[in-house]
């Protein structure tokens, strides 16, 4: 007999312009099947399960649900809420058990990258040692695309998408004035440098940078502003660069720490930003000459309208399977993108032991990146070319975005 209760959905994380895609997977497939009773939305994902705020997904418009496909950013709210180890503290785990009964919830979604794939391994390991059956299922999704075990993540096409087409935009509108320019792009990847890389794809286009600088090796400064400098002689004094907002020195030292002592997250993460500014700066200061530091920000993560179509339906596609995987008895697992050998780009949905997936980070391989350590290979070309591919069937009011208009009703269960 197939397990009977509520399904619960959860977002994590930061942002992507497709999470809300999962959701969608995740709601439109949960109404197929009989054994799952009722549906829900968690509120600032954990942090509105322990404090019992969800949304009653049945009480949306389908057409709505369907909208979700093409809306960025966590329609249900997203969260950085650390679960403390249960040796430590129990008292969070004991809530979940206790609205997870109250509720009937059977089944557990929950959308994030490394950090919620954690949270979603302590809880349910915390469920089982309880005896309480609920089938939790992990669904990738980050833009930093460092998930380990999975080809890709969903939201890492659609940025590396607007990426690559913001460059190459920059690119002509750098090159207009025939005076000397140097211009340093920022772009998110704390640890991971596979969204800066994505830069890279404007060069197939004639329309690239200069030079690109990873997390995944050390980052010299003495060395970037002689690559600069190099770059901006034989360019009648320009030159194009973007790099990581996560690169380090020969220490560990965040570069962006330069300027000022970084905040961190309630998961201990440095809250970066700021390294195009510090390094524009430097560069000034050295070569007397005008920079433009670009701080890509926000934007990368919500640009809907330039999202890749097949990013898109994977990330739709991995809520589907979650659902399917979960009531077909699967648990304690996350779902994850395995690439097919051919030329021909294929991919096949598969299930991971979500240990795998929590807190383990996904890089570059060194091997794919430049011997002088300023560019990407052959390597990464041909593998990320591929993830920004495919139309999006973008629904517009007025040539403006049509996004999705939820109710989100409260449920009241006393």
């Amino acid at each position: 007999m197939k397990l009977k209760g509520a399904c619960l959905f959860g977002q994590s994380g930061g942002p992507t312009s497709v999470i809300n895609a999962s959701a969608s997977g995740v709601f439109l497939e949960a109404m197929k099947h009989d054994c799952i009773t009722e549906i829900y939305g968690a509120e600032h994902g954990i942090k509105g399960i322990l404090e019992e705020r969800f949304f009653d997904i049945r009480q949306e418009d389908v057409k709505e649900l369907e909208f979700l496909k093409n809306t960025p950013s966590s329609a249900l709210g997203s969260v950085r809420y650390k679960l403390k180890p249960v040796n430590v503290s129990d008292a969070d785990y004991r809530r979940i058990l206790e609205v997870f009964k109250k509720y009937n919830i059977r089944y557990f979604f929950y959308n994030g990258g490394n950090d919620s794939m954690d949270t979603c391994n302590k809880i349910s390991k915390y469920l089982q040692l309880a005896d309480y059956e609920c089938r939790i299922i992990g669904i990738p999704k980050t833009i930093d695309n460092d998930l380990n075990g999975t080809d890709h993540c969903p939201g890492y096409g659609s940025a590396a998408r607007y990426v690559a087409t913001t460059i190459m935009e920059l690119f002509h509108d750098i090159h207009v004035y025939d005076t000397g320019l140097i211009t340093i792009v920022e772009v998110m990847g704390r640890n991971a440098g596979w969204l800066t890389a994505a830069s890279a794809l404007a060069s197939l286009k004639g329309a690239g940078p200069d030079l690109i600088y990873l997390p995944e090796v050390p980052f010299d400064v003495d060395k970037f502003v002689n690559d600069v400098k190099n770059v901006a002689k034989k360019k009648n004094g320009k030159a194009f660069v973007v790099l990581s907002e996560g690169i380090k020195d020969m220490d560990g030292k965040y570069i962006s720490e330069y300027l000022v002592s970084l905040d961190r997250d309630s998961f201990g993460h440095a809250q970066l930003g700021g390294v195009a500014t510090v390094l524009a700066g430097i560069i000034s200061d050295n070569l007397k000459v005008k920079v433009r530091p670009i701080e890509l920000s926000l934007l990368q993560r919500c640009a809907a309208h330039l999202a890749s179509g097949r990013d898109v339906e994977e990330a739709f596609m991995a809520g589907q399977m979650a659902v399917k995987y979960a009531v077909e008895g699967e648990t304690d697992r996350m779902v994850a993108f395995e690439r097919l050998p051919g030329k021909e780009y294929k991919i096949k949905c598969k299930l991971l032991d979500i240990r795998q997936a929590a807190n383990i980070e996904k890089k570059i391989p060194i091997s794919w990146i430049t011997e002088d350590r300023t560019g990407v290979k052959k390597e990464f070309l041909d593998y990320a070319l591929p993830l920004i591919q495919g139309e999006i069937n973008f629904p517009l009011e007025d040539n403006l975005p049509r996004f999705a208009k939820l109710k989100k009703v409260l449920v009241n269960k006393k």
